[in-house]
């Protein structure tokens, strides 16, 4: 076994609205790969359907070889959703500290404060409710969560969102280790740049399907200046036949 997430004809329907439509992908253990498309594509229904936190219609989803459906099959991931909204009343610490407990992990203070520092978190954030957060701040604790959960596959849906330049390049640089550590990461992303600088592969949903799934390098390589932005933005006005 190769895959760290294999799914095969995914589908998906709210009511007559068909939001995935047989999707089929594979991730690599170890690999990096983006899952891109405009508002609306069927990003975050997909990973909320990887989860199991909303039932398919269709097809088979396995996480590591173990179906989706089986509360084991979420042991090996950490997962931080489009918008992460801890309890207002808790603090930084208490937050981690419940999630990695969760996770089954004991909580280090001296792990947590590097991430601080990796992500230009202020320490005093810690001691802090959440509800005195801004959005960047709540989603930097979010980020900070998985990563003490130290689990080999990362599911993360817009982990930038909220974040300002300066923690966005921080963490992007924190997943660029991570990869190097052979964790696998599978994240959607409207940053195109991000895209191409961590992964090498990266899936391309289209109003609930897989308009393109395969190397980075493949899709980007279609425009002479060999931008993944440059490329997606030329598909999309150029869409074959």
């Amino acid at each position: 076994m190769n895959a760290a997430l294999e799914v095969r004809d995914l589908t998906k329907r709210y009511g007559r609205a068909l939001a995935l439509d047989a999707v089929s992908l594979t991730l690599d253990i170890g690999a990096s790969t983006a899952l891109i498309g405009v508002n609306g594509a069927g990003k975050s229904t997909l990973f909320r359907c990887l989860l199991d936190l909303q039932g398919i219609d269709a097809g088979v989803v396995r996480i590591l070889g173990t179906d989706h459906r089986e509360p084991r099959a979420r042991v090996p991931l950490a997962w931080l959703p489009e918008r992460f909204v801890p309890p207002a009343y808790a603090t930084g610490r208490e937050v981690l500290a419940q999630l990695c407990d969760l996770h089954g992990v004991a909580y280090h203070e001296d792990a947590a404060l590097a991430e601080c520092r990796a992500l230009d978190l202020a320490a005093e954030a810690l001691t802090s409710r959440t509800g005195t957060y801004s959005k960047g701040m709540a989603q930097k604790l979010g980020l900070i969560a998985c990563l003490l959960a130290q689990r080999p596959l990362l599911l993360l849906d817009e982990p930038m969102s909220g974040l300002d330049p300066l923690a966005h390049e921080l963490f992007r640089r924190r997943l660029a280790r991570l990869k190097e550590t052979g964790t696998t990461l599978f994240f959607s992303t409207h940053a195109l740049a991000d895209a191409q600088a961590l992964c090498e592969s990266l899936v391309w949903l289209d109003a609930g399907r897989v308009r393109y799934a395969g190397p980075v390098s493949a899709l980007a390589g279609t425009v002479p200046t060999g931008i993944l932005s440059d490329a997606f933005i030329s598909a999309v006005r150029h869409p074959p036949p």
